[in-house]
């Protein structure tokens, strides 16, 4: 079970002082704690689905990576990751050593060597997602169709700003 301190506001030198008392600061910090908190506990319910596999969630991040990229080169995986290229290639090499990715050369420039995910690899990120979007599933029918609608609709708005921002 996860629980949760009063919201604090963070301090740009990194600390956490006292609650904050400014109500739409508050509101702010709930929405950043509840966002991060649900994506936090969606992916471990996913994740639990590797329990007796040889695959790490490092490793499944990995694979994730290379398959919502439709491939990526070691350097861009790196990126992806936020990880060095001495930990990457050490879990390339485990993810190739279980057949879950491959290494093909680049059919332009044969110098470029490409991560693909095998068949075995889809296959463990079927499993995976499958049981999130079924604990998700569960979890959004007690809310019922209204809010369901109301929130998905309240993401939606949320994440095209986002973009618009990143641009």
């Amino acid at each position: 079970m996860v629980t949760f301190r009063p919201a604090m506001r963070w301090i740009p030198d990194g600390r956490a002082n006292a609650p904050a008392e400014d109500p739409e600061t508050d509101q702010v910090e709930e929405i950043d704690r509840l966002l991060r908190s649900v994506s936090l506990l969606v992916r471990r319910r996913g994740r639990m689905s590797l329990e007796g596999s040889r695959v790490t969630p490092p490793q499944f991040n990995a694979l994730q990576a290379v398959a919502r990229a439709g491939g990526l080169t070691m350097g861009e995986l790196c990126q992806q990751l936020y990880l060095a290229s001495s930990t990457v290639t050490a879990l390339v090499d485990r993810l190739e050593e279980a057949a879950l990715v491959e290494r093909v050369r680049d059919g332009h420039d044969k110098r470029v060597v490409r991560l693909s995910v095998t068949e075995t690899g889809q296959r463990v990120m079927d499993q995976v997602m499958t049981a999130r979007i079924t604990y998700l599933r569960t979890v959004l029918d007690r809310l019922g169709a209204p809010d369901q609608r109301c929130l998905v609709e309240s993401l939606r708005r949320i994440h095209r700003e986002m973009e618009v921002d990143a641009l």
